[in-house]
Formats: structure tokens, C-alpha cells, sequence
């Protein structure tokens, strides 16, 4: 059970950090499909400069800024110049399919090498052998990065002004502008710090989930952030719980490999979205967007 519980922790883990950055975006009134090719750039760049520089440290650091750079193109974009942010995001999400596949395979070709793995942390937890769960006493990065954005935007959104201010533009950018309320900077600034965390997410995908990059492995899991958050009902206590039961489902189905049980690979494969996808259209009934929701603002 220990192990289960542990598997389901990493696996959630690069989830949550996506989960939460999009949240804030879609505070701001943004949204941002982009966010499964931010995490699949940042897988790609994490897994790249550790290969390169024989560090997984600095291959984590490396990631946050290339997904921030995607980000960029879709706020000059769907921000600035007010294109539609549905059809922006999917051509970055293409874009990022392409471009990570054309550098992987014109740098690295059939025989990529494998990454340095991310070691675990050590927090110098002690006490009786069993006592203290192997996820506790020796978490991941992510695991550790997604906990601490989710205690900082819980407590940003409701307790500071900026939070305040986010959720203002979400509902109307035209009245938070006539408060004084600067919505294209919130907007960018959300939409950035957002492709960041989703970033940190992908770098979790190539540097301690696996050490290895592979096309497209990011397999589904932005557009998974983006149900979560709708699961979440736009709160971060929500998006939590919608992180973790994908992380659960997920680690459910490689126990279920592991035991050989007599189910076709794609069935198991599925198995983790077609639950999440249940749980999203049962618990989603009464949830309200907010009202600016997707809305291009113009000054």
C-alpha cells in the first residue's frame, strides 16, 4: 500500500504543478490549451541540458524558461494583438510537437542517451523502521515544488492583493480597468508564471519519472490539467483532489500490469484518463467559470 501511495504521489505530481499554473491563468480570464505543449517543451528541455551538461539539476532549471518562452509567442498573440486563444494554444500545442521531435531527432537521432536521474530528496526524517512513509522521508523536487505552489496560490488568490486583483479581471476586465486594474500586465504575468509551473511539470516527465525523452510524452496530460481545473471548480483544494485521484488512477494502472491481470494494454493504458473523465462529467454539475472567461479584452 506504502508503494502505491508513493507511486501515486510522483505521478500526480507533475499533474498539479500543470493543474495550478493553468488555474491562475483562467483566474486572469485566460485560456491557455497551449499548456500540454509548454509541458511537453519543458520535458524536452529538462531531459536535453541534462544530457548535455551531466546534471539533472540544471536540466530542471532549464525548463521553466523554455515553456515561459512558448508562452511568450501566445501572448503576443492572444493577448496583445486578441486572437482567438482556442486556435493560438492548439497551434502552440503543434508547434511544440514539432519542433521538440525535429531538434530530438536531428541532435540525438535512434540513439539518444539517456538522462542523469533526479535523486530524491533527504529531509533526515527518523524514527521506527515503517513509521514514516517512504514519501514523506524521501519525497521528489516536484512532489516538494508542487506543494508548496499549491500552499502559495491557495493563500495568494484569497489573501493578497494581487489575488484579489486576479480574480476581478477573470470576472470583468472592463470594470477591474476602470478601477485601475492593469489586465493585459496581470494577464501576462499569469499567463507566464502559468507556463512556467507547467514547465517544472514536464521536467518531471523526462528527469524523475523517466530518464528518457520520447515524442509526445507528454501523452495528454496538459489537456488532463485542464479538466482538472474545471474538476477543481476553479479552486486550488479542488484542483488537488483532481490531481491526486489522476495520480491514484494512473499508479492503479501500472500495479494492474505488474499483476499480469488479463486486460489488453490499450484498455489499461485508457485506464487513467476514461477515470478522470468519468469523475469530471459526475462532479462538474455546478461549477461557474469565471464570467470573463476566454474573452479577449481590448482596451
Amino acid at each position: 500500500m506504502e508503494a502505491f501511495v508513493e507511486a501515486a504521489l510522483r505521478l500526480a505530481a507533475p499533474l498539479l504543478l500543470a493543474a495550478l499554473g493553468e488555474l491562475l491563468v483562467e483566474r486572469a480570464g485566460v485560456v491557455n490549451i497551449g499548456v500540454e505543449g509548454m509541458m511537453l517543451v519543458g520535458a524536452f528541455a529538462a531531459w536535453a541540458v541534462a544530457v548535455e551538461t551531466g546534471s539533472p539539476w540544471w536540466g530542471v532549471a532549464a525548463a521553466p524558461p523554455a515553456a515561459g518562452l512558448l508562452a511568450l509567442v501566445f501572448v503576443a498573440f492572444a493577448l496583445r494583438r486578441g486572437a482567438d486563444q482556442i486556435v493560438v494554444g492548439t497551434a502552440l500545442n503543434l508547434l511544440a510537437l514539432g519542433l521538440t521531435g525535429a531538434v530530438y531527432r536531428g541532435r540525438y537521432g535512434a540513439l539518444a542517451p539517456e538522462a542523469p536521474l533526479l535523486p530524491s530528496l533527504e529531509f533526515g526524517l527518523s524514527g521506527p523502521e515503517g513509521a514514516i512513509p517512504e514519501a514523506l522521508a524521501r519525497p521528489s523536487l516536484f512532489a516538494v515544488a508542487a506543494a508548496i505552489a499549491f500552499v502559495l496560490l491557495s493563500a495568494g488568490l484569497r489573501l493578497t492583493r494581487p489575488g484579489l486583483r486576479l480574480h476581478a479581471v477573470g470576472e470583468s476586465a472592463h470594470a477591474a480597468a476602470a478601477e485601475g486594474v492593469r489586465v493585459l500586465r496581470l494577464r501576462t504575468a499569469a499567463v507566464l508564471l502559468g507556463a512556467m509551473l507547467a514547465g517544472l511539470g514536464g521536467a518531471a516527465l523526462s528527469v524523475s519519472l523517466t530518464t528518457s525523452f520520447s515524442e509526445g510524452m507528454s501523452a495528454g496530460r496538459g489537456f488532463i490539467a485542464l479538466a482538472v481545473v474545471i474538476f477543481g471548480r476553479w479552486r486550488p483544494g479542488g484542483v488537488l483532489l483532481g490531481a491526486l485521484f489522476f495520480g491514484a488512477a494512473t499508479a492503479l494502472q501500472f500495479r494492474m500490469q505488474a499483476r499480469g491481470l488479463d486486460v489488453p494494454y490499450p484498455v489499461l493504458l485508457m485506464l487513467p484518463y476514461v477515470l478522470t473523465l468519468a469523475v469530471l462529467l459526475v462532479a462538474t454539475g455546478r461549477a461557474r467559470a469565471p464570467a470573463d472567461l476566454g474573452r479577449p479584452y481590448r482596451p
